[in-house]
């Protein structure tokens, strides 16, 4: 997109293109999302962005009104397989906060310099500039919606010290933390007490068909790990999850109404989290995010799959399928080799209890390591040692590619099995079954034509 065409968008608030980019008005010192109801302002003191944290940058704070930083990410980041792909994923996944930007370099393969002039030339920010922005947004919301302690919270968003959290607050926000969490009111913060969890809104952009991504979470749940519960329309979807700092508990509700199973044009999902840490949260959005396919493009993908004389009528009938990822990629690749009634055997004899159950949530899914422990032989057993040891890598800046060449030299991993791994578990849009006549009218969004197909009943469901 040319400025011309972004300012189009600006002027017709088109909500398809927040978070592709953003806004900013020089004579406010504000930035925007595309689809903000304020007066548009004046072409000639408007400036355009990339991300939120190149805006922040050039000194402009976010916009009370649309709340910019709360807008469903890019798309690209899930569609690309090159090295600023594949560090965005991982800065969003946390890794800058956990392990520095050596350590993101470390993953990508490549030099910080590299990595740093990459992103900036790019995306107009750095690694640290990004996440800076992201523990913002992670504050924030910890601000708005928990009684935590201010210096509790400061610490838990990211930051390095509770100087370091004030300064970033009041730029991005022009209010200190005091101010933001007086703003919100004390009965927003009553309902995130601890026994409650902190609720959360997942955005989206376009219409989403959360029938179907039910549908598929109730047929795959492992007891013990998952649950599905309530009637179609009106289900919660509840999981436990291993983090980095601790472990969680999420709900995430169902889109009630709508047509075509729950679509809607724009919106989000419901969601309370618990955590035995709250350093934990921005890795828990994002993991929930690539579980329920919530930063996808659905208008690009159903322009272009809509074209498609087969295809044409599957789209119109479901506008925005999604094509769900994986809570946590290894799992997924387990329970891909193995089957839900074998995982939940492993669960079972090798999952890590919860210290408190929460109804039928009992259990962690069990790590690689300590399968590989009890399943010496055969496939699992060579999987799980392969995930263990790294020869195999999953996390969200894996190499898509390298991947797949590493499992498929696992003995008995098949080639359809992995290609379940790789749309899944690295959230690739693009997976064709193999030996499949996929056409490449389809690309790159071949993933979701082959969901149109098996909802329509026009292909196996595997």
């Amino acid at each position: 997109m040319d400025e011309d065409t972004r300012y189009e968008a600006v002027r017709s608030r088109d909500a398809r293109f927040d978070g592709v980019f953003y806004f900013a008005v020089e004579t406010t010192g504000i930035y925007c999302r595309p689809s903000c109801p304020a007066v548009t302002p004046k072409r000639r003191n408007v400036r355009f962005f990339a991300t939120a944290a190149a805006a922040q940058g050039s000194g402009f704070r976010a916009c009370r009104r649309c709340r910019p930083d709360a807008a469903p990410g890019s798309a690209d980041w899930n569609v690309r397989a090159d090295v600023v792909g594949r560090a965005m994923r991982l800065i969003g996944d946390g890794v800058v906060d956990r392990e520095g930007v050596a350590g993101l370099a470390a993953r990508l393969g490549y030099s910080p310099r590299q990595v740093q002039r990459q992103l900036t030339g790019e995306l107009g920010a750095g690694p640290v500039a990004l996440a800076r922005a992201q523990r913002a947004h992670t504050a924030r919301v910890l601000l708005q919606t928990t009684d935590l302690p201010i210096t509790e919270i400061a610490f838990a968003a990211g930051f390095a010290s509770v100087r370091q959290f004030n300064d970033t607050v009041r730029a991005v926000y022009a209010r200190t933390p005091s101010e933001l969490r007086r703003a919100a009111g004390r009965s927003a913060r009553r309902a995130a007490a601890p026994t409650a969890g902190i609720p959360l809104r997942l955005a989206h952009r376009g219409p989403y068909q959360s029938g179907a991504v039910f549908d598929l979470l109730q047929a795959e749940a492992v007891p013990g790990v998952e649950d599905v519960s309530g009637e179609p329309g009106r289900r919660t979807y509840r999981r436990t999850l291993r983090l980095p700092h601790g472990n969680g508990i999420v709900a995430v509700d169902e889109q009630p109404g709508g047509t075509g199973g729950g679509t809607h044009p724009g919106g989000w999902l419901d969601a309370r989290l618990h955590l035995t840490d709250p350093r934990d949260l921005t890795t828990a959005v994002q993991r929930l995010r690539r579980l329920f396919d919530l930063d996808a493009d659905p208008y690009a993908v159903d322009e272009r799959l809509g074209t498609d004389p087969r295809l044409a009528p599957l789209v119109a009938a479901r506008p925005g399928l999604r094509s769900p990822g994986a809570a946590d990629p290894e799992e997924l690749a387990v329970r891909a080799l193995v089957g839900s009634a074998e995982a939940e055997r492993l669960v079972r004899a090798c999952g890590k209890a919860l210290d408190a159950p929460c109804g039928s949530l009992t259990h962690l899914f069990p790590e690689p390591a300590v399968i590989a422990e009890a399943e010496r032989h055969g496939p699992l057993g060579a999987l799980c040692a392969a995930l263990a040891d790294g020869t195999v890598r999953l996390d969200p800046g894996a190499d898509r590619d390298d991947a797949e060449a590493a499992l498929l030299a696992l003995p008995g991993l098949h080639a359809r099995t992995v290609a379940v791994v790789r749309t899944r578990a690295l959230g690739d849009p693009d997976v064709a079954p193999p030996g499949a006549a996929v056409p490449d009218t389809w690309r790159p969004w071949r993933s979701y034509a082959l969901l149109h197909l098996r909802a329509a009943g026009e292909l196996e469901n595997r």
